[in-house]
Formats: C-alpha cells, sequence, structure tokens
C-alpha cells in the first residue's frame, strides 16, 4: 500500500512538472538558483533590521484594522493570492502588513472559551477587558442574555478614551456597524444578536436594556465617522428601504418605531453631518466640509467584495480613504477602528475564494491609509480577533492556484482533492457513501465550498493564536505573546490617552524623557561645575 501511494505521488509530480513545462512558465524564477540571491536578500533584510530605530514619539493618531477571522493560514493564503493577482507565483509577494516591522502573538481565548467568538474578543482588543463569548462592552461578571448582569459590570473603549481626549473617532466595517466587532467600541450588552429592539426578549426591553442601534445613537453620540450596513435596524418596523423598496426581508425591524437615522440627521444637521446610503454619495463629498458622517450602504452586511455592485457600494479602501481625511482634521488627532469583517463570513459558508478576496481588499485599504499618515506619528495595529479552521496543503508545487488542486490523489481513495480545506463546515459531502470527486466541480468558482472534514451548516472558528503587527510609536510594545486585552493598553499608552499619561506631561514621549531625565541631569552637571 505504502508502495503503491509512494508510486501515485511520484507519478502526479512528475505530471505537474511537464504541464509547467508544457505552459512554459518554470518551476521557480532562475535567479533563484543562485545562493547569491538569497544570500543578499537575506543581508539586505539584516542590515535595514540593525537600522531600526525604537519610535518613542507621542502617537497622534491610531489605527486598528482588524481582520474578523484572519488567522495565520489566512494571512498566508491572502498573500499568495495577492500575488498571483498580478500575475506573480504568490509566495514571494508581500502583504503590506507584512512591511511591519513588529509582529506579536494574541492569545485569544474569552474567559468561558477557548475558542473565542468575536464579541467577547472584540470587548479584549477595544476595551482592554477579557470576557465571555457573546457579550459585547461588558466584564466576565455579565452574563449572555441575562440582561439584570449589564449595569455596574459595563467597560470602555479606546474609542471612549480617545473621544474623551479630544480627538475626532470613527468606525468602518463591512459588516453591519452594530456587529459584534464595531458594537464593542460603543455599546455594553449581554447579547451581541440585539442589534434593535426587534431581536430582543420582551423581558429584556421591560428590564431597561438597550438594543445595540439605540446605544450606537446615544452611548457616544458624536462618534465622527460611521461607515458599514445595517440600515434596517435603525428603521421602524415594516418601513421600507430606500435601496429595496419592494424586499420586505430589508425593511425596518425596531419595535419602538424610532427612525434613529433620521435622528443623527437632526443632530448633526447643524454641526456639518451628513448621511448618505451609497457610494455616488459618499464619494460626492469634501472632506474638508463635513466633521460627522454616517454611512449605511446596506440594510444588514455589505456584499463580498467579489460580489459588490462597484457603482453603488464602495470598497473597504474608499470608505477608509473618506473616513481618515475627515477624521485627520482634528489637530489633536483621531482614532479609528477597521474591520474587514467578512473574511469571517466567507469561511464560516466554507467559501474560501470569498474570504480571501476580502482579506486582500483589507490589504489594499491598510495601503491607503499607509498613504494618508505617517508613522511618525500615527500608530497602526493589524490584528484578528480569532482564527478558523481553515488550511491549505497537500504538497503543492511553487506558484500553483491557492484556489488549486494538490498534485496528488489520496492514497486512500484515490481521489483529488483542493490545496483548502476546512477542518468542519458546509463543505462536507458525500455521493453514495463516499467523498465527491473535485475534479468533476468548478473549485474554482467564487462561491465553492472547500471540502471539510466534519458535518456543520456553519463552519467554526479556530483556537490558535492570531498575529498582531504593528508599526509607528510606541510599537515595539507588541511583541512577543500576549493577552488580547493588552492591545489596547498599548495603543492607549502611545496616545497618552486612558490610564498611563505619566509619560506624556509635554505631549511628546520623547520630549518629555528629556524632560524628566535628561534636562535635570544636565542641570545637575552644570551645577557641579560650578561649584568646583
Amino acid at each position: 500500500m505504502m508502495y503503491k501511494a509512494g508510486m501515485i505521488k511520484a507519478i502526479t509530480l512528475i505530471l505537474s512538472c511537464l504541464l509547467w513545462q508544457v505552459q512554459g512558465k518554470p518551476l521557480f524564477p532562475e535567479q533563484e538558483k543562485n545562493p547569491e540571491f538569497w544570500n543578499s536578500w537575506a543581508q539586505r533584510t539584516l542590515v535595514n533590521a540593525l537600522r531600526e530605530e525604537l519610535n518613542t514619539n507621542y502617537a497622534k493618531n491610531l489605527i486598528l484594522f482588524l481582520g474578523d477571522g484572519m488567522g495565520v493560514p489566512t494571512v498566508t493564503a491572502a498573500r499568495i493570492l495577492k500575488g498571483q493577482l498580478s500575475g506573480q507565483y504568490g509566495e514571494e509577494v508581500q502583504l503590506e502588513m507584512d512591511k511591519f516591522p513588529y509582529v506579536a502573538l494574541s492569545k485569544t481565548y474569552n474567559t468561558n472559551a477557548q475558542v473565542a467568538d468575536s464579541a467577547g474578543t472584540a470587548t479584549a482588543y477595544l476595551c482592554g477587558v477579557k470576557a465571555n463569548e457573546g457579550t459585547v462592552g461588558v466584564s466576565a461578571a455579565a452574563v449572555r442574555g441575562w440582561c439584570n448582569t449589564t449595569q455596574g459590570n459595563e467597560v470602555t473603549s479606546i474609542l471612549k478614551w480617545a473621544k474623551d481626549a479630544g480627538k475626532s473617532v470613527g468606525i468602518v466595517t463591512t459588516t453591519r456597524v452594530m456587529h459584534a466587532t464595531p458594537s464593542a467600541a460603543y455599546a455594553h450588552c449581554v447579547d451581541r444578536d440585539w442589534y434593535s429592539d426587534g431581536e430582543m426578549p420582551a423581558e429584556a426591553v421591560q428590564q431597561g436594556c438597550k438594543d445595540i442601534s439605540r446605544q450606537l445613537i446615544e452611548n457616544i453620540p458624536n462618534i465622527n465617522v460611521i461607515m458599514g450596513g445595517g440600515r434596517k435596524y435603525m428603521l421602524p418596523k415594516n418601513m421600507s428601504d430606500v435601496e429595496y423598496p419592494s424586499e420586505k426581508k430589508y425593511n425596518g425591524t425596531r419595535k419602538d418605531g424610532r427612525n434613529l437615522i433620521q435622528e443623527w440627521v437632526n443632530r448633526t444637521k447643524y454641526k456639518r453631518g451628513h448621511y448618505v446610503w451609497n457610494k455616488t454619495d459618499l464619494l460626492s463629498l469634501n472632506p474638508s466640509s463635513v466633521d460627522y458622517l454616517l454611512g449605511l450602504f446596506e440594510p444588514g452586511d455589505l456584499p463580498y467584495e467579489l460580489e459588490r455592485n462597484s457603482s453603488t457600494d464602495p470598497s473597504l479602501t474608499e470608505m477608509v480613504d473618506v473616513a481618515i481625511k475627515i477624521l485627520n482634521k482634528n489637530p489633536k488627532g483621531f482614532y479609528l477602528l477597521v474591520e474587514g469583517g467578512r473574511i469571517d463570513h466567507g469561511h464560516h459558508e466554507g467559501k474560501a475564494k470569498q474570504a480571501l478576496y476580502e482579506a486582500v481588499e483589507m490589504d489594499r485599504a491598510i495601503g491607503r491609509a499607509d498613504l494618508l499618515t505617517s508613522t511618525y506619528d500615527t500608530m497602526t495595529v493589524i490584528t484578528a480577533d480569532h482564527s478558523h479552521v481553515f488550511n491549505f496543503g497537500g504538497y503543492t508545487r511553487r506558484g500553483n492556484s491557492i484556489f488549486g488542486l494538490a498534485p496528488m490523489l489520496s492514497d486512500v481513495d484515490q481521489k483529488p482533492f483542493t490545496s483548502i480545506l476546512y477542518g468542519n463546515g458546509p463543505g462536507f459531502k458525500l455521493i453514495n457513501g463516499s467523498r465527491v470527486n473535485v475534479s468533476t466541480e468548478d473549485y474554482q468558482a467564487n462561491n465553492y465550498q472547500a471540502q471539510a472534514a466534519i458535518p456543520l451548516s456553519s463552519e467554526t472558528h479556530g483556537g490558535e493564536d492570531v498575529a498582531v503587527f504593528s508599526k509607528g510609536p510606541m510599537a515595539h510594545l507588541l511583541r512577543g505573546v500576549q493577552e488580547q486585552n493588552y492591545i489596547p493598553h498599548v495603543m492607549a499608552y502611545a496616545a497618552c490617552i486612558g490610564q498611563n499619561k505619566d509619560h506624556c506631561t509635554s505631549g511628546n514621549s520623547s520630549a518629555s524623557l528629556a524632560t524628566t531625565f535628561y534636562l535635570p541631569l544636565g542641570l545637575l552637571i552644570v551645577a557641579s561645575w560650578l561649584l568646583s
């Protein structure tokens, strides 16, 4: 059996090599055969590393990019996809996040869950406190679904710390703006699914708990930029949607009769506030004349990047561009939370192509933010809330399509398999009691569901650590293996907001060091010289 398996592997590898030669594409670039190529590359990297100086400046601006579900395998696969979309092999290219000088690992568990959800993790990396799964903006003393455990257990986020310090603040997401990740920035809710009072149990409403949409409008009423989806949770029940007036599934869901969008418009109309619901209106704005922006581009989540109508729905990159241009006007700086939220949804559906294109688009947005800011005074952090049971393998050859087949057959059922696989999920399929032959399917299709080992209607999160990429002031403090709730404390320290302000007496950490250490030392030396 082992001999047969070895023969199958050898034959498939030979056929793979011949196919590459027929296509006129070498297995790898000619220069890579020369040891000097790798030695020179390594030496350049070493020289750059030795030149690196710690940036201890004051962080005027803070940006957190959160790839929902963007585990390390997703980062690697997205890197390959990015390269292949530009005609390269893929493995050798750099994502924008790859260029960040500091990388750490974040432990993502919730206080009551080994494998985390997006709500408890959001509370950790936004509020600095680990929490129970399914809850946002409350400590672990709050119990999911129990309204009466909310009061007294609220915790505030770095977005609020920044706003209290006079900075402009913003939220940009590809999900509904009241989804798990963005809601932890402003809400205190024992159930992440209470988007409007229409999704809340009557008992919770009677006990005085507020839905997340209402908290978006009331808790921090002066958030400068809010962009994403979620219109229907802001509108009265059965009120038709502006974009899909004939589709009842997009009607408003609020039972209290409130139109929160109109309330926001009324509140900001004399404060240079603008509400938009489509790309045209968004891109027609002059950011220099906008201080408040509410952009709700879909009744629910925004469409996947691969399915986005580019004439009506803005990309994540376009939203980030507008957001930074609005927030950047504040001389005290800004805090911006950006979520690539539908990476997670693609994985849950077993649709790896959707997930990876979402990750590549978030990387474009990171590049755009880099062009609009400076590492001198802007700390940028990129991380994920959790991973997924997603991976790719199968001894694929260099440059193999990330969505392609492994160059061998299974030595058990003698059928081909895709490089990308899930540990569980909707991709588990049997025909007559055996695994589907994927070569009979369009495994390159946008919505192809990669095969999974365990049948589930929705693929699950993964429990391994996720990466934290950082650059800018105090970015070197994000290194090693850290608890997830450490992230906002470092960002707050860099910006002199929140708890740690003792080092900020002069508004610049480097200047503060000079004031608190070097100046007294210099005076002591001068005094000693005068007395001698």
